[in-house]
């Protein structure tokens, strides 16, 4: 499974910008996907999840009433929608793909997630 992440870039404070994530190739019939981000001089987290039907979500909540995570399983992408940006959302974000079960339970440890994107960089300016 390859993915491929698109969407950062340069925005000033109160703006937007949504990201999206590719994932090609063969995939498990329950996997969640997930926006991660690292921001400079801090450890990566696990910023948003979606399960497998879209109905279980995750949001970090230092993002959570400003982002939107969401997936088209038909085209095996995931979105990122985030409003209202501030400069600590400046990060490296990565997109990751895992596997859950039937149930779509969500996790947000890195361990769980098996493809990764190569990241794409949000800054935001103040």
């Amino acid at each position: 499974v390859q993915l491929q992440a698109s969407g950062g870039g340069l925005v000033q404070a109160g703006g937007s910008l949504r990201l999206s994530c590719a994932a090609s190739g063969r995939t498990r019939s329950f996997y969640n996907m997930a926006w991660f981000r690292q921001a400079p001089g801090k450890v990566r987290e696990c910023a948003a999840v979606i399960n497998w039907n879209g109905v279980g979500t995750y949001y970090v909540d230092s993002v959570k009433g400003r982002s939107t995570i969401s997936r088209d399983n038909a085209k095996n992408t995931v979105y990122l929608q985030m409003n209202n940006l501030k400069p600590d959302d400046t990060a490296v974000y990565y997109c990751a793909v895992g596997p859950t079960d039937s149930i779509g339970t969500i996790y947000i440890t890195e361990s769980r997630y098996d493809y990764w994107g190569q990241g794409t960089l949000v800054t935001v300016s103040s």
